[in-house]
């Protein structure tokens, strides 16, 4: 079973910053959190995080299914190197090489198309 993120965050806004609620962009984001890629780019919009919860927070970080096999059709659509994806989305050339071995299936489609 899935969190509700949305009441989650609804409900850390009103007890931190009850503003921010009231704004609409936010609160359509807020509808709107279906991926977890959704759900780190909200976080990082609403709530600013220093280096140290960075650092932190990367080692509990979790990606669904659809994300990681997004995330494996960027890299292919634009030719990248697993060196470059794990800098750009702080993720380990391990983690990535992981993804492609457990969703060969789905990974070898998005080759063989282009």
């Amino acid at each position: 079973m899935r969190p509700n993120y949305t009441r989650i965050y609804q409900d850390m806004l009103k007890e931190k910053d009850p503003e921010k609620l009231e704004d609409p962009k936010i609160q359509h984001l807020l509808k709107n959190l279906k991926t977890t890629e959704d759900i780190l780019n909200f976080n990082e919009l609403v709530f600013k995080s220093s280096k140290e919860s960075l650092r932190n927070n990367q080692k509990l970080k979790t990606y669904d299914k659809k994300t990681m096999i997004k995330l494996l059709q960027y890299q292919q659509k634009h030719g990248l190197s697993t060196n470059y994806m794990s800098k750009k989305y702080k993720i380990s050339r391990t983690t990535i090489a992981k993804w492609k071995r457990t969703f060969e299936e789905e990974y070898e489609k998005i080759t063989s198309k282009n």
